[in-house]
């Protein structure tokens, strides 16, 4: 049996892996796209203190490396199996739905061969894309992305749009995810980011850097590519740290909307003034799936 762990930012998701860790003998693979590189400790929030309980896919990757949802694919699978071949409980914790969906579905990516479009116009690519996915949703100046549902369909013979819809699930797992009040949450948001940039979020951020690392690693998260912004001139502190918390605010409304349309999670609401109560309900919604 594998548990997932998924939510907002600031919703309580570390704590509750613990102690699920702890109760059920279990081992926690991270599942957070920016927690898998070194360097980034405070700007993505990671865990300082894992209580002796292993964790996987922490601190594996430096900020220049190029790391793809379909290397944390093989990677996190591997460890699954491993984890339930030594008879333990695999708990997968962190916010982001794709590598999570990614790891437990059967989802299939195209290889980084990529099929040749150079010269193609972005009315061609279209053109091409709606021949294969009519439904698509996607713009046809996005060229990016349109290029990534051409080489999808050509992997999987599966349009793009339709590819959330038959996949199987590849391991019995039990889906949790932790919310709260919109204005409760934000509000716990602002605090976290006052309470990062205390331990050092400017200092982690100003040697990266003077490091010259401008990589997708340290570019994605919300943190370092604002105060770069100080750091350069263009914005004041305060205002970095104000874009900070807004940027990370919009994130979480983003991760609601994914979550809700991608995902089949038993929410659980997380009680701020005595968590200990959020644990002992979701320990006993476990308990009882992992019985059946």
């Amino acid at each position: 049996m594998v548990i997932v762990i998924t939510g907002p930012t600031a919703v309580g998701k570390t704590d509750l892996s613990l102690f699920l860790a702890h109760k059920l003998d279990g081992e926690i693979i991270n599942a957070d796209s920016t927690q898998i590189y070194k360097g980034l400790d405070i700007a993505t929030n990671k865990v300082q203190d894992t209580e002796g309980i292993v964790h996987h896919l922490f601190n594996e990757k430096d900020l220049r490396d190029d790391y793809s949802v379909f290397d944390y694919q093989k990677d996190a699978r591997k460890i699954i199996d491993d984890i339930l071949a030594r008879g333990k409980v695999p708990i997968l914790v962190g916010g982001t739905g794709l590598y999570i969906n990614a790891v437990l579905y059967d989802y299939k990516f195209p290889l980084k061969a990529h099929y040749d479009y150079e010269g193609l116009s972005n009315d061609e690519l279209y053109k091409m894309l709606l021949e294969v996915d009519p439904n698509t949703n996607i713009h046809l100046n996005n060229r990016v992305r349109v290029i990534s549902a051409l080489n999808y369909y050509k992997a999987n013979g599966v349009p793009y749009s339709e590819r959330d819809k038959d996949y199987n699930l590849l391991y019995d797992t039990i889906f949790i995810g932790l919310t709260t009040d919109r204005e409760i949450l934000y509000y716990k948001i602002n605090k976290r980011v006052d309470k990062m940039v205390e331990e050092g979020l400017v200092e982690e951020a100003k040697e990266i850097y003077d490091l010259k690392i401008r990589s997708k690693a340290v570019m994605t998260p919300i943190g370092p590519k604002e105060l770069f912004d100080y750091f350069d001139g263009k914005i004041t502190l305060e205002e970095a740290i104000e874009l900070i918390k807004s940027k990370s605010r919009k994130y979480a409304k983003r991760q609601y909307t994914w979550f809700k349309n991608k995902m089949n999670l038993k929410w659980f609401e997380t009680n701020y003034d005595d968590f200990s109560k959020t644990e002992e309900e979701v320990l006993e919604y476990v308990r009882k799936k992992m019985s059946k």
